[in-house]
């Protein structure tokens, strides 16, 4: 568990899902991403950060503040067997509710993550990448002190190529 002032980042709880589905239903949460989430995805996803955190002791943390949820920052290891161009990697990655935004709760929770990334897991590098327009993540990557890899411009291979969010922008930050 990592704490801030006003925040709590931890492991994902069964009884988190309602709260992320309804979260991921919301047109302005995915407008950057392919679709909604179902409620079958957002109980794989909430398995998967835990079976990540237990191998990796990272993953996207359930954000909480006043005992709420808020959405997810955290850190993803992405091993060399990885699709993405620039594996193996850590990246760093968000996504609130909206009620939430504009509060800097993604910025001070993605610091506290930064911190545990470069002091506890002793990374070198910590990554972060978004599709060109959302430029909201883009500026909190830039507050983080993150540089954008102007040669690191990558097609997500999660997409097809023709897809409108295919495109992806890096950002880095080295201890």
């Amino acid at each position: 568990m990592i704490r801030t002032s006003r925040l709590v980042l931890r492991c994902w709880r069964p009884e988190d899902a309602p709260a992320f589905y309804a979260m991921n239903q919301d047109p302005r949460v995915i407008e950057f991403l392919p679709g909604p989430m179902s409620m079958e995805q957002v109980e794989a996803f909430v398995t998967a950060q835990q079976a990540l955190f237990a191998r990796t002791r990272a993953c996207y943390f359930a954000l909480e503040t006043e005992g709420q949820l808020a959405g997810f920052v955290g850190l993803k290891r992405h091993d060399a067997d990885s699709l993405l161009p620039f594996a193996p990697c850590a990246d760093i990655g968000w996504r609130l509710a909206p009620a939430y935004w504009g509060k800097g709760l993604a910025g001070e929770a993605a610091r506290a993550c930064l911190a545990y990334g470069f002091d506890e897991l002793e990374l070198d590098e910590i990554v972060s990448f978004t599709v060109p327009e959302n430029l909201r993540s883009r500026a909190v990557m830039e507050k983080l002190g993150m540089v954008e890899d102007t040669g690191g411009g990558f097609a997500h291979p999660a997409l097809p190529l023709e897809h409108r969010l295919s495109r992806h922008v890096l950002y880095r930050l080295r201890r």
